[in-house]
């Protein structure tokens, strides 16, 4: 007989088994939004290794307050405003420190994409470069526009979730990716890449490639 895939337990499933004191549901919680949680402070605070640590106190403030998350709502938006919280509050107490592009490991994502598509290699090159220009792009732009583009089009956060996760109007967040999508076209024309659309730059073109 076939074996029978595992079933995937759901957020709010993990929630309750780590209401309950299941303390394996309350490591595969953590380890299912570590990287985007890691990848989004990074980028709010253009900072790897403080990214990391604001992404770590998000996870104790979450987990400390475990038993307010309701249902109802997506993890990733409940989890995803207190992080915001976090990142915030560090931001207006201190100056964020200078841009390390290296750091940021989302540069790469692209390749790795295409790589497992079996994408020819000129191609993935293409790709990791644009990556690293739409990265340093993103560090141009206002902090809450750049917020508002990683949870919509890297977390794929609905607007609505990312209203809530931002305490924002909706008119406020589409006003922001309106205007960092504008911007962002704008800085990656600038870098030498036509007929981008950004943030979803897949299409786009090196101005004077062969």
């Amino acid at each position: 007989m076939p074996v029978t895939p595992p079933v995937t337990p759901s957020d709010a499933e993990l929630v309750r088994q780590a209401l309950a004191g299941s303390q394996s549901a309350y490591r595969d919680l953590a380890n299912r939004y570590a990287r985007p949680a890691v990848n989004l402070a990074a980028r709010m605070v253009q900072d790897r290794a403080l990214g990391e640590d604001l992404a770590q106190e998000a996870f104790a403030r979450a987990f400390e307050h475990l038993a307010s998350y309701d249902e109802q709502r997506r993890f990733a938006s409940w989890f995803f405003q207190i992080l915001h919280n976090v990142t915030i509050d560090y931001l207006r107490r201190r100056r964020p420190p200078a841009l390390s592009l290296d750091d940021l490991e989302d540069a790469g994502h692209a390749v790795r994409d295409a790589t497992s598509m079996g994408t020819p290699p000129d191609t993935q090159a293409e790709q990791s470069e644009l990556a690293r220009a739409l990265d340093a792009s993103l560090a141009r732009i206002r902090p809450e526009y750049r917020e508002a583009v990683v949870l919509r089009y890297r977390e794929d956060l609905s607007v609505e979730e990312i209203a809530e996760a931002m305490s924002l109007p909706l008119g406020t967040v589409k006003t922001y990716l309106f205007r960092a999508r504008k911007e962002l076209a704008s800085l990656l024309s600038a870098l030498g890449w036509t007929g981008v659309a950004a943030p979803a730059a897949s299409s786009a073109q090196k101005t004077g490639a062969g």
